[in-house]
């Protein structure tokens, strides 16, 4: 299975152990990730018409070194699904998202036919940062019940196959007693919330029951106790 992510690090947060989960349950997927940090919606369109070579390509969790466009990165290879998602901080506005993914959408489905598109809904900023503060947010739960509904609404209008529902699981982590999910008030921890956000990806694209899967090869301690909070709650979002 071949994955396009077109993000930035937040994709690279949901995505860096991917490829290790999967295997580690012999399933094979490899993803790569067209990375700027802090990309917007606006500006992967800017990009996508300026055939700009701005993207960092990542592939199966690392950095290659490569600088590429978005229409190489597309044409490279007969992807299985291309994914797409607004940058954090705009990422509860809707009106920052069109008319830019419908003109992304209708590019990726013109070069790639035969891919899926899909939504990976981001998450929210951590309760007490300032990042959550400058989002003119008093609550996490608040930001991200605007996340959701503008996510809901994008994968609606363009089609998509699915949304990758990685902000309700951080949400429902925090609920499960998850004390943080965060790094710096709005990336993923470099152990604890990438796995579950990577771990979320795997059940879905591959339908497989995540109870045994055997992956720790994290770039940060997990507990065991923590392992089972996010299997549980990724098992209950996917069946949901």
């Amino acid at each position: 299975m071949n994955i396009l992510a077109i993000g930035n690090s937040f994709s690279h947060d949901g995505t860096r152990y991917l490829h290790g989960i999967a295997r580690s349950d012999g399933f094979e997927i490899n993803v790569a990730n067209l990375v700027i940090g802090g990309c917007s919606a606006d500006m992967h369109f800017r990009n996508m018409l300026m055939e700009r070579e701005a993207y960092d390509l990542h592939y199966n969790g690392e950095s290659t070194g490569f600088l590429v466009s978005l229409k190489e990165a597309l044409l490279n290879r007969a992807w299985d699904y291309v994914t797409v998602q607004q940058a954090s901080h705009f990422s509860f506005n809707y009106e920052t998202y069109q008319p830019y993914f419908a003109e992304l959408c209708a590019y990726i489905r013109k070069l790639c036919p035969k891919a899926k598109i899909l939504v990976h809904q981001t998450w929210a900023y951590e309760q007490g940062s300032v990042m959550l503060a400058n989002a003119n947010y008093s609550k996490r739960g608040d930001m991200f019940s605007d996340v959701e509904k503008s996510y809901e609404r994008l994968a609606k209008e363009v089609d998509a196959e699915f949304t990758i529902k990685s902000g309700k699981l951080m949400q429902m982590l925090l609920e499960n007693g998850i004390p943080s999910v965060n790094r710096d008030g709005y990336h993923l921890s470099y152990g604890l919330g990438r796995y579950a956000a990577a771990l979320l990806w795997y059940a879905l694209l591959s339908k497989k029951d995540v109870t045994d899967n055997k992956f720790c090869d994290f770039d940060e301690e997990v507990s065991e106790s923590d392992v089972k909070i996010i299997k549980k709650c990724v098992k209950e979002l996917v069946n949901a």
